[in-house]
């Protein structure tokens, strides 16, 4: 199959990856060249624009860090709308399913069919080939890409309705945050109250505590100080407040992730959108004046 992928950076350079792997002939942007040179190497091949990767596959993927640059992407000048082959975008970012509908309409008009579908299972998860794939759009069409998606991981059709994979994304992100925000909470007060951190998350993780967060992120990036999980705070942020906005417009109370939301947003501004979603434990440990490590 000839694919379009747009997109390489963390996530997205491990998907396409899996695509040039699996034999599909694959075609790449993205704005750092050495990011496509990387994939080049691999036996991709390099396009100027995405109007350009458009114009060379039926099927184009995109992994992208906001709404903003999708939509720009997907319909803006030089952009996938653009394309010549282009019948099908194939969205994996995380956009909130308001954008999700707006882009839909906006390829519509130009017979190009969005398929939202958003991803989950991290850089490990990517670069493995076991991601969690959202699917939603026209059952056609997701059938039609789903031997490609299948190269990235595990396959949900989710509806035909256009936005409806994102939300489901939101719910899975959400989740992942607050189990992070709350075991950053509980492993602070054990350590302060003289808890070896290490026997706290073997009997967390042998009880009904255990989550994500404490039978991984924490063993894998807070425990050995590294901070280097693959994911930014600031786009957990981002995906978190797409939550809220998407339930406040459904009329459904979110009070535990508002304080979710607080504590994502104290670690923006105090270390900076940049930091490692795992660090969202530095502004509790500095309040209470102690470190959740071991080496």
């Amino acid at each position: 199959m000839d694919i379009g992928f747009i997109g390489l950076g963390n996530m997205g350079a491990h998907m396409a990856r899996r695509l040039v792997e699996a034999g599909h002939r694959v075609v790449v942007y993205d704005t750092r060249q050495e990011a496509i040179g990387n994939l080049t190497a691999r036996g991709a091949t390099a396009a100027r624009s995405p109007a350009e990767v458009a114009d060379a596959a039926e099927t184009v993927m995109a992994s992208l860090p906001t709404p903003d640059i999708v939509l720009a992407v997907a319909t803006g000048p030089r952009g996938v709308i653009e394309g010549k082959r282009v019948r099908r975008f194939v969205d994996l970012s995380t956009t909130g399913s308001v954008m999700a509908q707006r882009i839909f309409k906006l390829l519509a008009a130009r017979n190009i069919v969005q398929i939202d579908s958003p991803v989950s299972g991290g850089v490990k998860g990517a670069e493995k080939g076991t991601l969690a794939v959202m699917a939603s759009g026209p059952r056609t069409d997701v059938a039609a890409v789903e031997p490609a998606l299948k190269a990235i991981g595990k396959v949900f059709f989710i509806s035909e309705r256009p936005g409806a994979g994102q939300t489901m994304k939101l719910a899975n992100n959400v989740l992942s945050a607050t189990a992070m925000a709350a075991t950053a909470e509980a492993m602070v007060m054990g350590v302060k109250a003289g808890l070896d951190p290490r026997i706290m998350l073997e009997v967390i993780n042998a009880g009904t505590g255990r989550n994500t967060a404490t039978e991984d992120k924490f063993t894998r990036a807070v425990l050995p100080g590294t901070f280097d999980l693959g994911f930014t705070a600031g786009l957990m942020m981002k995906d978190v407040k797409l939550c809220l906005a998407e339930a406040k417009t459904l009329g459904v109370p979110m009070d535990v992730i508002e304080a979710v939301a607080r504590l994502f947003q104290l670690t923006c501004d105090e270390l900076g959108l940049d930091q490692d979603i795992t660090a969202v434990v530095q502004p509790i440990e500095a309040r209470a004046g102690v470190k959740v490590r071991s080496p």
